[in-house]
């Protein structure tokens, strides 16, 4: 299909924005031209926004809990965490999406403030996001959540988060999960695939360049090979992972690696749905304000969590 006419607008409003220099960019740099969200309307009403900090051990992890308005007295809970490239975004960034999330759901949103990269590299985000999730889940009664429905969700960077989470749940006894909600995930570093080569260069908002950019910051010194938890497209065993969502954009270079790594899912007996935005972008699930056609996707996804964490 042709690029989706509200995509198109607002990648011409953006056309006009300075390109960052990748080979001199610092992590700084990037976060100050990232990390600043702008307010299109009111946020999305919630019955309550509850600012958090997780205490784990030698550190303690900002939070924030959505619990949209008409939900149950005691909702399930999904752990969010947001995308950036594990190096950029915050709470703040994806405030807008986790709203969106909430109320599509009927479920509360938890969005979890893990530690970036390259201050924090490998593994780090992996396992600030596995024990948030641990501390989310024996902490439902405090949060006034029912915990024993429990699912993970993340976009990009977060995605992989989310997903390499469901696979330390299982590979260390951690919390029972209902569902994994993924999007447009990261599964490897590998920019060979045709998603990448028809739409890597930089026109459709994230580049294979920009993609490089971001692996290297989050794995430091680590090669690719010695990241099972990064490369979690070569995980050997998916068999017994929680149900997946799996949404892609089809003029997104991360699409094949998201859409290969649902069929592996599939193919180990993991429940699937997994679909390509038409028309859509990478990132489009959080430009829902200036991408309206974004939330009949959103819409879907919440309705995955909310089929996933029935009672």
């Amino acid at each position: 299909m042709p690029l989706n006419p509200q995509v198109e607008a607002l990648l011409a409003a953006l056309a006009g924005a300075p390109m960052p220099d990748l080979a001199t960019t610092t992590p700084a740099q990037m976060r100050a031209a990232n990390d600043q969200p702008m307010a299109v309307g009111s946020p999305i009403p919630m019955a309550r926004v509850e600012e958090l900090e997780i205490g784990l051990q030698g550190r303690a992890l900002p939070a924030r809990l959505y619990v949209p308005e008409g939900a149950s007295p005691r909702p399930p809970l999904t752990v969010f965490f947001h995308g950036g490239g594990w190096v950029v975004g915050t709470l703040e960034t994806h405030d807008g999406t986790a709203r969106a999330l909430a109320r599509a759901s009927g479920a509360a949103v938890l969005s979890v403030g893990y530690r970036l990269a390259p201050e924090h590299p490998y593994p780090a985000p992996v396992e600030d996001c596995f024990e948030a999730l641990c501390w989310a889940a024996e902490s439902g009664a405090g949060l006034g959540v029912d915990a024993a429905r429990l699912a993970v969700a993340g976009d990009s960077a977060g995605a992989h988060l989310a997903a390499a989470c469901a696979i330390l749940a299982r590979d260390r006894g951690g919390p029972a999960l209902r569902h994994q909600l993924l999007i447009y995930p990261v599964t490897d570093r590998d920019y060979s695939r045709a998603s990448y080569r028809e739409n890597g260069g930089g026109e459709y908002f994230l580049s294979a360049a920009m993609m490089d950019w971001f692996w290297s910051h989050y794995l430091g010194a680590t090669a690719t090979q010695d990241a099972p938890l990064a490369a979690i497209a070569a995980t050997p065993d998916l068999s017994g992972l929680p149900g997946a969502t799996v949404i892609t954009a089809e003029f997104d270079p991360l699409r094949d690696e998201g859409m290969e790594f649902a069929g592996r899912l599939a193919a180990a007996g993991v429940a699937v749905e997994a679909q390509v935005a038409p028309g859509m972008i990478h990132g489009f699930f959080s430009m829902f304000e200036a991408v309206p056609d974004a939330l009949p996707w959103i819409e879907r996804a919440g309705m995955a969590l909310s089929r996933a964490m029935a009672a």
